[in-house]
C-alpha cells in the first residue's frame, strides 16, 4: 500500500493541466503503475486521488454494504460511481488532466492544494483548502475531545 505524507501546490495550466508534485510521485514504488482514480469526495468540497489499487480497495469496501437490488441503494452507487475519473501523469513532464467538471465542482479556478492523506490525496481550491482548517484552539479542543474517548 502506498502512503502519501506531505502537502504540495501546483497551478492550473491555459489547458487544464497540472504537474502532478514529485512528493507524491516518488511515494509511489518504481516499476508500479502511476494510475489513479480521483473521486469527487461526499463530505467535503475536494476530491480524493487514490492508487487504482487503493480505489479498487475502497469502492469495493463501500459496495460491500449495499444491497444493489434496492432501488435508493443502485442510486447512490450510481451516483458514486458518477463523479470519478482515471488519471495518469505524463510520463516526460508528469503533468495530469483532471476532468474540468470535476475541477469546477470543488471551485477550482486557478491554484490546488494537494494533501497527502497516507491512502489518498486529497486535491483542494487553494482558497477552500485554507478555509476549512481548523484553528489551533480548534484543533486542540478536538485533541483533548478523542484523548478522553480511549
Amino acid at each position: 500500500m502506498v502512503t502519501f505524507i506531505g502537502k504540495a501546490t501546483a497551478k492550473l495550466d491555459d489547458k487544464g493541466r497540472m504537474v502532478f508534485p514529485s512528493l507524491f510521485k516518488s511515494a509511489v514504488p518504481e516499476g508500479e503503475e502511476m494510475t489513479f482514480v480521483v473521486h469527487k469526495d461526499i463530505h467535503s468540497d475536494c476530491l480524493e486521488m487514490y492508487t487504482f489499487p487503493e480505489w479498487q480497495r475502497q469502492s469495493e469496501a463501500v459496495k460491500s454494504r449495499l444491497d444493489l437490488l434496492d432501488n435508493r441503494h443502485a442510486a447512490f452507487w450510481r451516483r458514486y460511481m458518477l463523479e470519478r475519473a482515471v488519471v495518469t501523469p505524463d510520463p516526460k513532464l508528469g503533468r495530469i488532466t483532471i476532468p474540468a467538471e470535476l475541477l469546477e465542482k470543488i471551485g477550482v479556478t486557478k491554484e490546488v492544494v494537494f494533501l497527502g492523506g497516507d491512502y489518498k490525496i486529497e486535491i483542494w481550491a487553494k482558497e477552500k483548502f485554507e478555509a476549512q482548517l481548523l484553528s489551533d484552539d480548534d484543533y486542540r479542543s478536538m485533541a483533548e475531545e478523542l484523548s478522553r474517548t480511549r
